[in-house]
């Protein structure tokens, strides 16, 4: 058997069923890989007494034929969600020192299931970033490396520790969680599989709140069937959040047979955007004639609101942050500012959040009182909804005329490097999310696939879209393209 880290997830939970290892031999392997990594800044909160004790919990279950899928699969967690008893600071200084006393639920289903946590991974800020170059915690790095140059890379944003983890084979998954594309985007940079399900599908409970009527959590993998295992653990109803869906979570790794034959797949003429880079463009071309030759219908469709999401997106989540991170002053937990003689509640607050919040999150959160403010409300904020219904609208129209997915590239271009973006306009950054904010604007599912390297030898991704609660049916339409693009490619270790 290959370095027991490097296994997928149906892989290691067969070898764990048939006896051939054990859930502690597995998480040793990735403890021992996490340590060896430190070069990445993947992991910023190591759990390696907890994660043993979890491994030998799941052997005893393993031993007792009590095992469901998950059962003794070492994952990575995002910063983002709340660990009973282990920090959970969302990358940012605000929330220094904050051990939650609860478990998100997302986690719990997985402890539930017999996973085990290895720890919390990097991330951007508040997942506020395309590029984890803003967490408290410094850059997470990029196991990929451009031919021929030692240039860090980003491992793109929010989830960035998250994807450096998985593509590193520090654990065999991660948790992620996607606002406008913090899940597919940095699967694509990283050459890993990420699935972002329906709104309502995962619960929110116990996630730090950025954008609430947009976040979703989702699981990062190496494989679309170890998406479609990790999925059916993380789904479900919850009473505790009120956007929860109370819908049965279908088996989603049944439904990868492989067939899409007479599907219908639309390619949107929107997406072909000004400037898009040429390996981008055949990267796409080659994606479609995949997915006819496995049987499908090509369609052209037209989604005629795309040119206004990205503008969209960018008032709705920083007017919906501006909101959300107002709780973050200095009163109940995290970070307080010292005071000086005479300062009331009001420096109080204003000096912890100056100290507190990076400079990213600032900005957003200024955008987002900007646009909610009197006299601007309507110019902005309703406005971006009003566009928003547009958009979810465009989608509802286009799969009402039969089309089954919808294909598109998942990033404008390849990983660019660490520093290289930063100073630039953050409009540019922002681009970044260009192919992927509609989806988290119309609710919808989205995965990222690995689908070919550049010429620079860097991982690129393409993206299918589904219909609402369909995850299984847009998995099995990844699984296709997974399966003809036959991506095997993996990061040289210079770590």
């Amino acid at each position: 058997m290959s370095e027991l880290n490097n296994l997928t997830i149906a892989e290691a939970r067969d070898a764990l069923r048939k006896g051939e290892t054990s859930a502690t031999d597995l998480t040793m392997a990735c403890l021992t890989a996490i340590d060896a990594a430190d070069g990445l800044n993947a992991f910023v909160h190591k759990t390696p007494t907890l994660a043993l004790e979890q491994a030998r919990a799941a052997d005893a279950r393993l031993k007792a034929g009590d095992a469901p899928a998950m059962c003794g699969i070492p994952l990575g967690i995002k910063d983002l969600f709340c660990t009973k008893g282990v920090p959970s600071q969302a990358a940012s200084n605000i929330l220094s020192g904050f051990k939650p006393e609860y478990e998100s639920t997302v986690t719990s289903k997985l402890f539930d299931a017999g996973a085990v946590m290895l720890g919390k991974l990097n991330m951007d800020e508040f997942a506020m970033g395309s590029s984890n170059e803003t967490s408290c915690y410094g850059n997470a790095v990029n196991p990929w490396r451009r031919q021929g140059s030692n240039v860090a890379l980003t491992p793109g944003g929010s989830s960035g520790g998250s994807a450096s983890a998985v593509a590193a084979d520090l654990c065999l998954a991660a948790t992620g969680t996607d606002t406008g594309g913090s899940i597919r985007q940095p699967a694509a940079f990283t050459g890993i599989t990420g699935i972002k399900p329906t709104y309502g599908r995962v619960s929110r409970w116990g996630i730090v709140a950025f954008a609430s009527s947009l976040d979703q959590a989702g699981p990062m993998t190496k494989t679309v069937r170890d998406a479609a295992i990790m999925l059916q653990a993380m789904a479900g109803h919850d009473p505790k959040d009120s956007t929860s869906a109370d819908l049965a979570v279908p088996d989603f790794e049944a439904a990868l047979t492989g067939d899409i034959r007479g599907r219908r797949i639309g390619i949107p003429r929107e997406y072909r955007m000004d400037g898009m880079p040429d390996e981008i463009e055949a990267l796409w071309k080659r994606g479609t004639e995949m997915m006819r030759d496995a049987g499908a219908e090509i369609v052209d469709i037209s989604l005629p609101h795309t040119k206004y999401a990205l503008p969209a997106y960018y008032v709705v989540a920083p007017a919906e942050a501006s909101s959300n991170l107002a709780r973050y002053d200095g009163v109940r937990y995290g970070h307080r500012a010292k005071l000086a003689q005479g300062d009331g509640i009001t420096e109080m607050y204003e000096k912890t959040r100056a100290e507190g919040f990076g400079h990213e999150v600032q900005r957003r959160v200024m955008i987002g009182t900007y646009v909610l403010s009197a006299g601007f409300y309507d110019a902005y904020y309703n406005r971006a909804r009003k566009v928003r219904a547009l958009i979810k609208r465009d989608f509802e129209t286009v799969f009402a005329e039969g089309i089954d997915a919808i294909l598109t590239p998942a990033t404008p271009s390849a990983a660019f490097g660490l520093g290289e973006m930063a100073d630039a306009d953050p409009i540019a950054m922002y681009l970044n999310d260009v192919f992927t904010v509609t989806v988290n604007l119309a609710g919808l599912p989205g995965v990222a696939v690995p689908a070919g390297l550049d010429a620079q030898g860097l991982p690129l991704g393409l993206q299918l879209i589904g219909r609402p609660w369909e995850e299984g049916d847009l998995l099995n339409h990844a699984y296709v393209l997974e399966r003809a693009a036959g991506f095997v490619s993996k990061p040289g270790k210079w770590w």
